[in-house]
């Protein structure tokens, strides 16, 4: 594996291009601009924040900066193995000692919470500064609680990041359309607009749950894999394919009771609770029912 020396080594992500279109108008940096900022002084040298490699198996070295480390768990090579071992050091550094190491953490994972802000502020209307603090909170509050214990540690930071955008994103969406002064409010935006105020308007009128539709929106319009939100959810992949299933249909006959001109039908109109997805997640794929 291909090693680059911290002050050389050149990403996407950290890229002037890239930086740019994810800077608040004005240039003034967002959250996960200073974020970015911050963290390229901790990997600079001559004494950069580092991570002994001889520690994780599949790293090489001894001293790997983190802007290293993250490039190296960016690979497809690199074994989850390794990826949750790292983590798992990060996070309890970032606990223990916090500062510079919690910056590391957010450093390591700036690849992965950059691109989900690009994904939710593509959608957002407003200041995308928004977005992306609340991207940053939620993945800085996951920090705090994640198991380590458990697999697939980033990918469960990733899933608290974008379950705080989202719901920024949710909120602002299902507000009143802005209009001019002279004319007032405008009236909500119908549910059969925008995919995500669909499945928010769902939601409200308690036609779907809100986890079935986080299921939907995450695994049809975030081109999230269903295996993938399966594990951020403690589930079983089969599990949620049968959610999926169920809130799919139950989206569909309210969206068919709710064509402009008819009203919501009461049998869709009723509160939906939302039961937890571990608990369909225990029963075995072979007990499914043709």
């Amino acid at each position: 594996m291909t090693s680059h020396h911290p002050s050389t080594t050149a990403s996407t992500v950290g890229s002037p291009i890239h930086r740019a279109r994810h800077r608040r108008p004005g240039g003034v940096p967002n959250s996960l601009d200073i974020a970015r900022t911050s963290f390229a002084l901790l990997v600079t040298e001559p004494e950069p924040l580092s991570l002994d490699g001889r520690n994780f198996d599949g790293l090489p070295g001894e001293g790997l900066p983190l802007s290293l480390v993250r490039d190296l768990l960016l690979a497809a090579s690199c074994p989850q193995a390794t990826r949750d071992a790292v983590w798992a050091e990060l996070v309890t550094r970032s606990r223990r000692e916090g500062g510079a190491w919690t910056v590391g953490a957010v450093g390591v994972a700036l690849p992965a919470l950059t691109s989900v802000a690009a994904r939710l502020t593509g959608r957002f209307a407003g200041d995308p500064a928004d977005i992306h603090a609340e991207v940053l909170t939620g993945f800085l509050a996951a920090l705090a609680e994640v198991d380590i214990e458990r697999p697939r540690i980033m990918l469960r930071l990733r899933w608290a990041a974008y379950r705080a955008g989202h719901a920024a994103l949710t909120e602002s969406l299902d507000g009143p359309a802005p209009a001019a002064p002279a004319f007032g409010s405008l009236p909500p935006v119908p549910p059969w607009g925008h995919p995500d105020l669909v499945l928010a308007r769902a939601v409200a009128d308690g036609a779907i749950s809100r986890l079935e539709a986080d299921v939907i929106g995450s695994t049809r319009l975030e081109d999230i894999a269903v295996a993938d939100w399966a594990t951020a959810h403690g589930a079983s992949t089969w599990a949620v394919y049968k959610l999926r299933k169920r809130a799919e249909q139950h989206l569909l006959t309210y969206l068919l009771d709710t064509e402009p001109g008819r009203s919501i039908s009461p049998a869709r109109s009723r509160s939906r609770g939302a039961a937890p997805v571990t608990a369909i997640s225990t029963r075995p794929a072979e007990r499914e029912s043709a």
